[in-house]
């Protein structure tokens, strides 16, 4: 199946549908996330039966801010597509599919990790590589670049947010 005919595929059912580059987007409200992507992995057609990755893009200033994407893939049939929602700022929730995908039940908790996104009905949404106590979410472009000082040669290196423009 070419991108164009799984493209055409998912539109009967979610119009926004979007093919470049050769990959298919598709764009459900988060209300529709957990329906949308059981009828991807039940749909024979499609068979996305993997969900291989979730991540986020956080873009502030504009509505919405947080975009929570889903790489999905089709073993059986060597095909792939991607699945976004979008949540707002102060909003940052999408229910869980860990009982869609075993899979999410990590993915989830990096994304929350890194971006601070909700997965409500997680069966333990907590912090996976950061320590637990760290406070924010670093992967957000409005957290600080951050950094530690380092001396150099008998000079001091500031850590990249407080330096000067040269």
């Amino acid at each position: 199946m070419t991108p164009q005919q799984m493209a055409a595929a998912v539109a009967r059912r979610y119009p926004d549908v979007l093919v470049a580059r050769d990959e298919v987007t598709v764009v459900v409200d988060r209300e529709a996330l957990a329906e949308a992507l059981a009828w991807l992995r039940d749909e024979p057609a499609l068979a996305m039966d993997f969900l291989s990755c979730i991540t986020a893009t956080h873009w502030p200033g504009r509505d919405p801010a947080l975009w929570i994407d889903y790489e999905l893939r089709s073993i059986p049939l060597q095909h792939r597509m991607r699945v976004k929602v979008g949540c707002g700022e102060g909003d940052a929730a999408v229910p869980s599919v860990t009982s869609l995908f075993a899979t999410a039940n990590w993915l989830e908790r990096e994304t929350y990790d890194f971006y601070g996104v909700v997965f409500e009905g997680h069966p333990n949404l907590t912090r996976i590589l950061l320590p637990v106590d760290w406070d924010g979410h670093p992967l957000r472009k409005d957290e600080p670049l951050g950094g530690v000082p380092t001396w150099y040669h008998g000079t001091r290196v500031p850590p990249i947010d407080e330096r000067g423009m040269a």
